[in-house]
C-alpha cells in the first residue's frame, strides 16, 4: 500500500501581521493533487492542522475541505491532534467525519475505542494503525490512568508513560498486517525546524524512539517542522511542514512523504517537495545593496536587517524598496549601546524633558530636528502648556 504522510499545516498562521490563508489554500491543493497523482491508499495527517486552538471559520473550512478532498476515491484518512490544535474541537468533528470514513483522534482513546484502527487498504492489505494524539505532560498521566484503571505513580516520567501507551496501542500488530504508528511529539535526536512551540518541545516532553516496537513498519510523526528520519527500531519519520511557518524555517525544504509498505517489510520512503507557498528569507545590506537585490525577491516574504544608522522613516524606505518585507530591523553594529554603569551627566536631574530628549537622540546617534520638534509638540499637548 502507498501512504501520504503529512503534518504541521498550521492553517490560520499569521506571520508578522500577514494572513497566509491564500498560501495555505494553494499548499493544501498541492497535497491533494499529490495524493491523486500518486494514487495513495491512505493519508496520515500527524497533528497541528491549525495554528491556534481557536481557529477562525475560514481556517476550519479550509482544513475540512482539504480532508474531504483527500478522502475521495475511498482513501483512508487519519487525522490526529497536535499541540497547537484544540483536541475537543477535533472530537466535535470526529462523529461527523467518521460517517464519511475519516478517522479523527483529538484525545487519547483506548485500543478498543479508536486508539488502534484496523482496516483493509484499497490495495488489499490488512492494516493496524496505532493513533496517539499529542498529550501534554499533565494529561499523559491521566491517559495512563484511563488505560490501566489504577492511580498514577508520580515517579514515572513522561517518556515512560508515552512508551506504555504506545505499547498498549500496538499489541494487535501481527506478522501478516501492515503495522503503523502515528503520533505528535518530540524525539530527542530530532532537529528542530524553527517554528515549533518550544514550551512543548523541551526535555520534559521528550520520549524515546524505543517507544515504537520493532514490529512497526512505519512511524508517522508530527511536531518537528524539518523533514527527517530518526534512528530507531523501525522506520521513524517526521514529514515536516508543507510550508515555512516562520523565519526560523527559511532554510527548510517544505514537503511531505510518500511511503510504500507491505506486511513483513520495512517501509520505503520517498520525499516530495511542496512549493506552493512563498519562500521566507532574511536579507542584510545597506539601502543601496537592498535595492540591488530587490528584483529577485518580489515573491519572497522578507526579514530585512538594514546595515545603516537608524533614522526616522528608515523602515518605510525599506518597504518601498522591498514591498514584501514583513520585519525590518537595524543591524546590531549600528545600534547604540550605552553602558548601564555610566553615571548620569552632571545636572541631569535639573534639565527639562526637552533637553533630556535631545541628549538621548544625540547619544543614540539619532539626531533629527523633526523628531525633536514632534516631541516638543506632544510634550506641550500632554502638559497643557
Amino acid at each position: 500500500m502507498k501512504i501520504l504522510h503529512t503534518a504541521d499545516w498550521h492553517v490560520g498562521k499569521v506571520l508578522k501581521g500577514r494572513h497566509r490563508l491564500d498560501e495555505h489554500r494553494a499548499v493544501l491543493r498541492e497535497l491533494v493533487a499529490l495524493a491523486r497523482e500518486e494514487d495513495v491508499d491512505a493519508v496520515i495527517v500527524a497533528g497541528d492542522l491549525f495554528d491556534t486552538s481557536a481557529p477562525t471559520p475560514e481556517a476550519q473550512a479550509l482544513v475540512l475541505d482539504a480532508v474531504l478532498a483527500l478522502r475521495e476515491g475511498g482513501r483512508d484518512v487519519v487525522v490526529l491532534a497536535g499541540n497547537h490544535d484544540n483536541p475537543q474541537l477535533l472530537e466535535v468533528y470526529r462523529p461527523i467525519l467518521g460517517k464519511l470514513g475519516i478517522h479523527v483522534a483529538g484525545t487519547f482513546r483506548r485500543p478498543d475505542q479508536g486508539g488502534a484502527l484496523a482496516f483493509t487498504a484499497r490495495s488489499g492489505e490488512p492494516v493496524r494503525l496505532a493513533v496517539l494524539p499529542f498529550l501534554s505532560h499533565r494529561y499523559v498521566v491521566r491517559a495512563a490512568d484511563v488505560l490501566t484503571g489504577t492511580p498514577a505513580e508520580h515517579n514515572r516520567d513522561y517518556a515512560a508513560r508515552v512508551a506504555e501507551l504506545v505499547q498498549a496501542l500496538t499489541t494487535g500488530f501481527e506478522a501478516g498486517t501492515v503495522n503503523l504508528v502515528t503520533t505528535h511529539g518530540t524525539l530527542p535526536s530530532g532537529r528542530f525546524g524553527g517554528g515549533e512551540r518550544r514550551a512543548q518541545s523541551i526535555f520534559s516532553y521528550y520520549f524515546e524512539p524505543t517507544a515504537f516496537p520493532a514490529t512497526t513498519q512505519y512511524a508517522a510523526l508530527g511536531h518537528l517542522h524539518r523533514r527527517q528520519q530518526i534512528p530507531g527500531p523501525c522506520p521513524i519519520w517526521y514529514s515536516g511542514s508543507p510550508l515555512a511557518v516562520d523565519f526560523g524555517e527559511e532554510d527548510n525544504t517544505p514537503g511531505a512523504l510518500l511511503v510504500t509498505v507491505e506486511p513483513g517489510r520495512p517501509a520505503v520512503v520517498r520525499e516530495a517537495t511542496i512549493s506552493s507557498a512563498r519562500p521566507l528569507a532574511t536579507r542584510t545590506g545597506t539601502l543601496e545593496e537592498l535595492e540591488a537585490m530587490a528584483a529577485g525577491l518580489t515573491e519572497t516574504w522578507l526579514r530585512v536587517i538594514v546595515a545603516e544608522k537608524p533614522r526616522p522613516g528608515l523602515a518605510d524606505t525599506v518597504r518601498e524598496i522591498l514591498p514584501t518585507a514583513l520585519e525590518v530591523t537595524v543591524h546590531e553594529r549600528f545600534q547604540p549601546v550605552r553602558d548601564p554603569r555610566q553615571p548620569p551627566a552632571p545636572g541631569a536631574g535639573a534639565r527639562s524633558p526637552r533637553e533630556l530628549f535631545r541628549d538621548y537622540l544625540a547619544g543614540a546617534g539619532r539626531d533629527n530636528d523633526q523628531v525633536a520638534a514632534l516631541f516638543d509638540r506632544l510634550h506641550e499637548e500632554v502638559n497643557g502648556s
